[in-house]
């Protein structure tokens, strides 16, 4: 636990594709939640809005605390399965109770999917050059 501005918060970080999410979350919030200095409506559309405090829905604690998220590289989609992963984190450094919950949702979980990387003689990872009968 860390303090800032005499508000006690709970740090963490998530990963997913090629995004990093450095996410804080205060504790005796109102439920506001801050993605790179906008509101989490005016950075994320759709469903990536719910998706991102996914974690909070769950247990019910949405106005319960204040989230301030800074996310590096990915798209979107990406970007916000990295602050979910890091509000999972937080929150069980808030209360390990929550663990059983969280895991059996897939919360706890980091998507190891990356991009495979490109092979020598081929176009792209597995894309091989047009074979030419003649």
């Amino acid at each position: 636990m860390t303090t800032t501005d005499k508000r006690q918060y709970y740090y963490s970080a998530g990963k997913r594709k090629t995004a990093i999410a450095r996410v804080r979350l205060f504790d005796e919030g109102s439920g506001n939640v801050m993605v790179n200095g906008f509101k989490l409506k005016e950075y994320f559309s759709g469903t990536q809005i719910e998706n991102a405090i996914a974690p909070l829905a769950l247990i019910e604690k949405k106005q319960a605390f204040d989230v301030e998220a800074v996310v590096i590289g990915g798209g979107k989609s990406a970007q916000s399965d990295a602050i979910r992963l890091g509000i999972s984190r937080a929150l069980l450094l808030h209360d390990p109770a929550l663990r059983s919950t969280l895991k059996h949702e897939g919360y706890l979980r980091r998507d190891a999917r990356i991009k495979e990387r490109k092979k020598p003689g081929l176009k792209r990872a597995r894309r091989a050059p047009q074979f030419s009968k003649r």
